[in-house]
């Protein structure tokens, strides 16, 4: 091999140590877990299958780059560093990346279409949307903007707002009557939206579409503001009085999940 060849070939060489010194570091920061919070050099050495000094120098190179810190109960931990990347992960999520697989997790669950949903002044809008495999005709299509006064999702919007904020948005509109069931009386809403409040859920029987039933709980953010509404929309004959209780609890089980993984993308 002559001289230039030698000097093409040294790059391609270099760049495999440094994936292999790469994937060393990566099966490092792997050990760690819930349950494994300090890892040792002989540890590192055993999961690596190398020499204890070998890891040794794995370890001290993440150690000066601030992926790992020295434990003072012994071992290694992770540093600053990764607290710092993870904060900027969940910052790289927004709500609907979030709110899906929950959404989709809640779709399979209970076997009828889910809804995200949020509020823009005096309207509701319908963020996201998973539908099971027997879809239902509603009037929230993703997308779809809608006055706050009729629907599960609507009302569970309001409910948490302060009582002068949420009676000022309501005086100041046309309210919509959609079905029979609808409320436009601006007392009797603020009354319902109280009764909402102090269940923690709202339960709505073809208040905007007839026959639907709509089931919906708030979502809030790292602040605890509700900043949207998580619902199930089906066929009332679908969702007996039976079966009623287990759909409203999965539905609050699946908005605190959100809620949770919210608050973790605060700073």
């Amino acid at each position: 091999m002559t001289g230039r060849n030698r000097a093409a070939a040294a790059p391609a060489g270099h760049y495999r140590e440094r994936n292999s010194t790469a994937d060393r570091a990566l099966d490092i920061l792997g050990l760690y877990s819930d349950n494994k919070l300090s890892v040792s050099a002989q540890e590192v050495a055993t999961a690596l299958g190398t020499a204890r000094s070998t890891a040794y120098r794995y370890l001290q190179s993440l150690v000066g780059s601030g992926f790992l810190e020295e434990d003072p109960g012994g071992g290694f931990r992770l540093g600053l560093r990764v607290l710092e990347l993870a904060r900027l992960a969940r910052r790289g999520y927004g709500l609907s990346e979030i709110a899906l697989p929950v959404m989709k997790d809640l779709c399979a669950e209970v076997g009828e279409t889910v809804l995200l949903t949020r509020r823009a002044g005096g309207a509701a809008i319908c963020v996201e949307r998973c539908e099971s495999d027997h879809p239902v005709r509603i009037s929230y299509e993703r997308g779809s903007v809608l006055p706050v006064n009729a629907g599960a999702s609507a009302l569970a919007l309001l409910a948490w707002l302060p009582e002068g904020e949420c009676r000022g948005l309501l005086e100041g509109q046309r309210l919509q009557r959609f079905t029979a069931r609808t409320l436009t009386d601006v007392d009797a809403l603020m009354t319902r939206l109280a009764e909402i409040r102090s269940a923690g859920h709202c339960v709505s029987r073809g208040e905007l579409d007839v026959d639907i039933l709509g089931i919906a709980a708030p979502v809030r953010d790292a602040s605890g503001v509700v900043v949207s509404a998580l619902s199930v929309a089906a066929l009332e004959h679908r969702v007996p009085d039976r079966r009623l209780d287990e759909v409203v609890g999965a539905v609050r089980d699946a908005a605190e999940r959100i809620s949770g993984r919210l608050a973790m993308t605060g700073d």
